[in-house]
């Protein structure tokens, strides 16, 4: 798969702009703030249907302007295709697909699919469950729409259920909560079973890949291991069982209603659950070196292009988002080197002298961004 080229305009600092791509590696190459995380933000807008920089649909809206427009045109070995994107600062978004009108975004995710890699992605051993939750919620999300659906569903009965615990803090609503209660807790321990099993086939999965590219950068000497940790206890078995992994939820949302009217909270589910990274069975979080925790991440985002390659047949698009300028020579190299035979759309600020970045890619199609205009500057030697 390959994105051939992107058209926006008023999308933050792009009046208007057309970037054309070759099928090879793409070089965005600029000072900063100039535009090149936001063509890579509406890239890959096209792919998971949200901004991966947290933002809200209106900061995409250039200053003074009502709306912005993206189109992204990409192609598989079968067909080309398009999509479309609006922005408004005063209604819901406009998407279209080859020009016909989506209503939820979720009917594209896993159209289009890359994979992202940017500096924060490093910190994905060393910080808190929610960046290893996101990981596999967008991976997992581009392989399966309906893991999306669950998930959002999840999301609304969770916001739901929350509510109704806030409110029970008041003896007078107290009743109407445990009236409900299990209403919403079976729903909402039906979703998280089915989140569950896909995170933990997932995982399998993704072991097996970043076992085999932790090995080719450190030589074999250490073993990663990725492992499923949910907020309830349960059995390995009982997390691949979607029945007895909803029992599980659901007895543990049944029984403990004081604890969470007293926080004011949920506090068993997916939203609560972390995936334990360890090499030669210590923590990563707490033994790994920096090293050692950036060879894990970037098995990870080369393992999650293996498993879209594997299930689609197509190869994603690999954005590296100034991620080359945080790796050190012998990644930097790694990263290269696996990257042949794929589309890649890097950014990157640095300049030729110190023959990182730019001279990594021989042939590379470099793109100089200036204040929001992106100037073909030709092929690199």
């Amino acid at each position: 798969m390959i994105c051939t080229s992107v058209l926006a305009e008023n999308f933050r600092n792009i009046e208007e702009s057309r970037v054309e791509f070759s099928p090879g590696v793409n070089i965005l190459h600029g000072d900063n703030a100039q535009g090149k995380t936001n063509l890579i933000e509406a890239i890959y807008f096209a792919a998971i249907g949200k901004s991966f920089r947290g933002a809200h649909e209106s900061d995409f809206i250039r200053f003074e302007q009502k709306s912005a427009r993206v189109e992204v045109s990409f192609a598989d070995s079968l067909r080309g295709q398009c999509i479309g994107m609006e922005f408004f600062r005063d209604k819901l978004r406009r998407v279209t697909q080859n020009g016909v009108k989506i209503t939820r975004m979720s009917e594209i995710v896993g159209q289009f699919r890359a994979v992202l890699f940017c500096p924060e992605h490093l910190n994905i051993i060393k910080e808190g469950p929610s960046m290893r939750r996101q990981y596999l919620d967008v991976a997992i999300s581009q392989l399966r729409p309906l893991y999306m659906r669950s998930l959002q569903k999840y999301n609304h009965i969770l916001a739901q259920r929350n509510r109704l615990i806030k409110a029970a803090a008041d003896p007078s609503s107290r009743r109407d909560f445990e009236e409900t209660a299990e209403f919403w807790s079976r729903q909402l321990a039906h979703e998280a079973a089915f989140i569950t099993v896909s995170r933990v086939k997932y995982l399998e999965l993704a072991a097996r890949e970043v076992e085999a590219c932790f090995a080719e950068m450190t030589g074999g000497k250490e073993k990663p291991e990725l492992e499923y940790s949910p907020s309830v206890r349960m059995k390995e078995e009982d997390m691949r069982d979607e029945r007895r992994c909803e029992e599980i939820y659901a007895a543990q949302l049944d029984s403990n209603h004081d604890r969470e009217i007293a926080v004011g909270a949920t506090l068993w589910g997916v939203h609560k659950d972390d995936v334990e990274i360890r090499i030669n069975s210590r923590p990563a979080r707490q033994f790994a070196s920096q090293g050692q925790q950036r060879s894990l991440a970037l098995s990870l985002k080369l393992a999650e292009g293996a498993i879209s390659r594997r299930d689609s047949g197509e190869e994603p698009v690999f954005l590296l988002d100034d991620v080359f300028s945080e790796l050190d020579a012998g990644r930097r190299a790694y990263l290269t080197g696996k990257m042949k035979d794929r589309q890649i759309i890097l950014t990157t600020c640095t300049e030729h002298e110190d023959g990182s970045e730019i001279t990594d890619f021989g042939g590379a199609n470099v793109i100089t961004v200036r204040s929001g205009e992106f100037i073909h500057t030709g092929k690199e030697n």
